[in-house]
């Protein structure tokens, strides 16, 4: 029986290769959580998180052809919701108002991913 850690979290995924996202989906879905997109750009997403009132957490590709996702990361941080930079750069590709943000490197596989947004989504309540 699968663990639903998840059970009723919105978590926006921010990904633009389409079968990273389609099985960060599923893991997310079956973990129990509301999965708002997976969107495949900036603007995209910055869309939705504008009609999205509630959103629990994030996992943000940082390079969306070749656009970066920072921008995404800064709504998103003045909202105070928790995110984490799904990524293959090292640590310091990151601006220095990001140095501390969670990281999962790539390929993502799901069980990282929910290793890492149990801890965020418990700090986030607890805040």
């Amino acid at each position: 029986m699968v663990e639903r850690a998840l059970d009723g979290m919105r978590i926006l995924v921010v990904e633009d290769e389409y079968l990273l996202a389609d099985d960060l989906r599923d893991a997310l879905t079956e973990a129990g959580a509301q999965v708002l997109g997976p969107v495949p750009s900036v603007d995209d997403a910055q869309a939705l998180i504008a009609r999205e009132a509630e959103i629990d957490a994030a996992v943000l590709d940082i390079n969306l052809r070749g656009e970066m996702v920072f921008p995404v990361a800064d709504v998103l941080a003045k909202r105070g919701v928790p995110f984490a930079f799904a990524t293959g750069y090292d640590e310091w590709a990151l601006p220095e108002r990001f140095a501390g943000a969670p990281r999962v490197e790539k390929p993502l596989k799901g069980a990282r991913v929910m290793a890492l947004l149990g801890p965020m989504l418990e700090a986030s309540e607890q805040a």
